[in-house]
This record gives structure tokens, sequence and C-alpha cells, in this order.
């Protein structure tokens, strides 16, 4: 039986080189990092806090906010604080499993993320297109199984691209151009052909724009649903409740979208624009989120209020 010395296929370390042609200014880039970050933190802890303590937010809406909450905190802490070490230690270097781990979960929880998104767009579809069978659809069996596929169906979309990437044989070539580790950014390095990483990534890729699709398709029907409405204050309220929804989704699917066009479409672009926008799409919409749906939801500002008025 041949046996394979997987020590020559993979790199103890990796180098990340923190953003390409800005490395002189990496300590002022950070300090807006470090700043969004802790707002990600803050706002998301607070939102998690008041939907576990407050027994009347038990609503489906809180529920999908409580699992978008969860999953902004882990997909900014997979990223930002290896972001940070980089920008303010020069701690570049970082052990192949510990890369494959973050690429992992990373992109797991980015897909997570879209897969809540795509179940808050349904909750108001629901609830303007069929009111009147909105408690017999949205039954607590439905909703468990939601949370249960968006929980598991980026991690079983994501097991192959641990396994092809782990199948790739590796040469001296060891310097990732990026900010933390990604799937391109590590198969780029291998001494074969990664056609098939390529392609699998492209699959991956397609299912963020097929919920995007999905999303904007539930809109529509909302919006069309919405202007039907005899009431002008019905459509008002209609519209306000689905604000937030559209809000945080803007923050997900915009840069989301971007850097994955740009990052294959165009090849004109700086580099280092390419990194700061997928920075960016790790750090800004766990901050955001928070914002969003604690301005524009009446029972989450007033709980707020009462936190921060009781004696």
């Amino acid at each position: 039986m041949l046996h394979i010395n997987t020590s020559t296929f993979h790199p103890d370390t990796f180098f990340l080189t923190g953003i390409p042609g800005l490395e002189d200014a990496h300590v002022w880039i950070s300090l807006p990092f470090c700043f969004i970050y802790l707002m990600a933190l803050l706002g998301n802890a607070t939102i998690l806090l008041i939907i576990w303590s407050d027994c009347t937010l038990r609503d489906h809406m809180f529920y999908f906010l409580a699992i978008l909450s969860a999953i902004d905190l882990a997909l900014s802490t997979s990223a930002v604080p290896r972001m940070l070490g980089i920008f303010w230690f020069n701690a570049h270097e970082i052990g192949f499993g510990a890369c494959v781990a973050q690429m992992f979960l990373i992109h797991t929880f980015t897909g997570m993320e879209s897969a809540v998104l795509l179940a808050m767009a349904f909750d108001p579809h629901v609830a303007i297109c069929a009111p009147l069978h909105y408690t017999t659809i949205l039954i607590p069996r439905v909703l468990a199984g939601t949370g249960v596929g968006i929980i598991m169906h980026p991690v079983l979309l994501m097991l192959p691209i641990l396994y092809l990437t782990y199948r790739l044989p590796f040469c001296e070539a060891r310097i990732i151009a990026h900010s933390y580790c990604e799937h391109m950014g590590i198969a780029k390095l291998a001494c074969t052909s990664i056609r098939i990483n390529a392609i699998y990534g492209l699959l991956v890729a397609s299912f963020l724009i097929l919920d995007v699709a999905l999303v904007g398709i539930s809109y529509a029907y909302i919006l069309c649903a919405v202007f039907h409405l005899p009431s002008r204050d019905a459509r008002h309220k209609a519209l306000n409740t689905c604000g937030s929804h559209v809000g945080v989704m803007c923050v997900f699917y915009t840069p989301s979208l971007f850097s994955f066009l740009t990052h294959r479409f165009g090849q004109k672009i700086p580099h280092y624009v390419h990194i700061l926008i997928a920075n960016l799409c790790v750090v800004i919409p766990p901050a955001l989120n928070p914002i969003i749906y604690g301005v524009r939801t009446k029972q989450s500002r007033e709980h707020v209020v009462r936190i921060f008025t009781s004696k």
C-alpha cells in the first residue's frame, strides 16, 4: 500500500497579508473596524438579552431575529479578531488547520445569514398576503424545521469544500493576499488544477443569488398586496412592518453580491478594494442589523428604554 506523507502536501502555516497595498495604513484602518465590531457585539448581545428576558417577545419575528443576532455574533467573531491581530500585532501566521476552520466558519455563517433573511422575508409575506392562514402556516413545528434548515443547509453545503480543500497539494507558496482565510484564496495556492473547487464555489455562490431572487419575488408579492389594501393606514402599517426587513436585507446582500461580482468580473478594480469590501461584508451587517431592528421595532425600542430608565 502506498503511504503519502501529508506534511509535504499541507504547509504548517499560511501567511495572511492583511490588505495588500495598504499595509502602512493598517493601524488606521483597524480603528473603524474595531469600533464597528464592538458595535456588533454590543448590539447583538443586547437583542439576545432583550428577547431572552422578555416573555412577550415570543412571536415569529423575534424567533428569527434571535437566530440572526446569534449568527451575526458568530460571523463577525470568526473574522474580525484575526483581522485586528494582523493590523495591530503583525500576527500574519495562521496554522493550516486554523485557516481551513476559519474558512469553513465564515462561509457557513454567511450562508446561515442568507437563509435566515430568506425566512424573515417569508414571515411578512404570509402575514400580508395570507393573513387568515398565518397562524395555521407558521406553526411551531414549521418554525422549528425552518430553524434546523437555516443551520444544517449551509453546514452540509460547506462540508464538500472542506474535503476539496484538504485534498489539494500545496507547494512552497503560502501567502494569502487577504485579511482572513477564504476558499478560493487557499485553493489558488495549490500545485494542481482547482477547477473542481472553482465550480463548486460558484455552485455555493449561486445559492446566495437564489436567496436574493426568492427574497425579491416575495417582496414583489408583498408590495402588490400592500397597494391593494383599502385603507391608507393599513398600507402604511404594512410598509412600516416590512421596512426593517428590507433594510437588513439590503445591508447584507448589497456588499455580498458586490464582492462576489467584483471578485470574478472586476479585474480592473484594485485588489485592495476587493479585500476591503470582503472585510466589510463580515462586520457591517452584524453591526447595523441590531440598529435597524432596534430603531424600527417598537417592542425592542420600548424594552431598551425600560432597561436604561429602570432604577
